[in-house]
Order: C-alpha cells, then structure tokens, then sequence
C-alpha cells in the first residue's frame, strides 16, 4: 500500500489513508502545543502537491498571541521535518480559532456555555435549519439553547444526533 498522502485524496483513493495523514500530523503536533502550555484545536489539510496547505490551530484560555503562533510554527515546523510525514512541499499555517470558532468536541461546547452560539441542523427543527440562541447547558443527550425574542424566551433542547455543525457567535 502506498504511503498516505497530506493531500486530498483522488478519485477513488480511500478517505482511510488521508485521515492517518491528518492523524500522524496530529500525533506529532499534540505534545509540542501541549508543552507550549497550549491546545490542540484542529489539523486540516487542503490543497494537493505543492500547493498543500497544512493548518495548525490553537488556543488558550484568554486567546492566543502572535509569539505563541510563532512559537508552535517554529517548533513543529522542525518536528515535520524530522517525521516527514508528508513527502512533498507544503505550507504551514499555525492560527487561533478565532472568536467565532467552530464546536467540535464536546470540551468545545463546555468553553461556549453562556455564549451566543449557531447551531446548523441535520434535520429542520420547527421548519429552521438553523438555530442561534445562548448554551445554558449540555448533557450526554445534546445540549441546551435559550432564544430570546422581543416578548419571550423559548427554551430548545438539541440532541447530538441532530448537529451538523455548530460555531460560537461574535457578540458586539
């Protein structure tokens, strides 16, 4: 079997071999960001030859710094080209989630709890794909939003299942 590529995979190719990519990226990237007392948020990879992009994103309780990125960039930029786990040029990208950061994991959704967040759904709830309200709550059957409008507030109860994507809301 041929060595998995950090590219996307081509036709026919197994989504198998470009996840161990992403996960032999990860395994390497894990203990350095931990070390730099900081987390490991994502590993993606787009793009195909040179043109492959690697993104690194991190963060920290109180947000992540420009020295910080610099920091991981520097030193796993050193540890990927030691393990060469992607046999071809590439870019490295090492960035913060920023403030409307996707929620992935279920720590994710722990840090979000009081926040503004917008939850897109498998299936129309009330004929709305997507629903925007504060996380009050999350259980081990999904999680809990209140909607505020100009003369009630209406409490939603949305079950893991049922999540596509969710992402925190910037509040101004």
């Amino acid at each position: 079997m041929a060595e998995p590529t950090c590219t996307e995979p081509p036709r026919g190719a197994r989504l198998r071999d470009f996840q161990q990519t992403i996960e032999c990226v990860r395994a390497i990237a894990a203990p350095i960001v931990r070390a730099l007392g900081l987390e490991l948020v994502e590993v993606e990879c787009v793009g195909q030859g040179a043109r492959t992009i690697l993104r690194v994103c991190i963060d920290k309780p109180g947000g992540v710094t420009l020295s910080d990125c610099e920091q991981v960039h520097l030193s796993l930029g050193h540890a990927l080209d030691v393990e060469d786990p992607i046999p071809h040029a590439y870019t490295l990208e090492v960035s913060s989630p920023g403030l409307d950061r996707p929620l992935k994991r279920r720590e994710d959704y722990r840090r979000a709890l009081g926040q503004q967040v917008s939850i897109k759904l498998k299936h129309p709830l009330d004929g709305q794909w997507r629903v925007v309200g504060r996380l009050v709550d999350m259980q081990d059957t999904g999680v809990t939003l209140t909607r505020a409008n100009q003369k009630s507030s209406e409490t939603i109860m949305v079950e893991w299942a049922d999540i596509a994507e969710a992402r925190r809301e910037v509040e101004f």
